[in-house]
């Protein structure tokens, strides 16, 4: 079980500082709203996006949140990582800007599975 915690803890950091605190850092530079644009998104999307990541990973990142709301917080990063890859593929093409999203999702992934068994152990212990 402490392999689990872990794995489960050092994955839900890594999306806590790639999805909430690096966005929150940076949403407003002028790479950032470029990046935005580039994609074909407007500039409020990118703000509201920001918001949603931040309120995602403070779900994820606190333990006293109910386990339904850390449900809707793990889809919710899991579109997101999708439809960012399929972004970048619509408009590059293939690159690495295509797979990048999809290495976050494999980590989301891992937290979700690790949280489940923690989950499924505190309820047999």
């Amino acid at each position: 079980m402490k392999s689990t915690k872990i794995i489960f803890w050092v994955t839900t950091i890594i999306i806590f500082l790639f999805e909430g605190v690096m966005p929150a850092l940076t949403s407003q530079t002028e790479l950032a709203k470029e990046g935005i644009r580039h994609l074909g998104y407007p500039e409020y999307f990118g703000n509201a996006l920001v918001v949603f990541k931040i309120c995602g990973v403070l779900l994820l990142i606190i333990p006293t949140i109910p386990n339904r709301f850390k449900e809707w917080a793990y889809a919710g990063f899991a579109f997101d990582f999708i439809f960012a890859s399929i972004s970048h593929y619509a408009v590059d093409g293939i690159g690495f800007q295509v797979f990048f999203p999809l290495i976050f999702l494999v980590i989301l992934i891992l937290s979700y599975t690790s949280y489940h068994k923690l989950l499924s152990y505190k309820a047999s212990h």
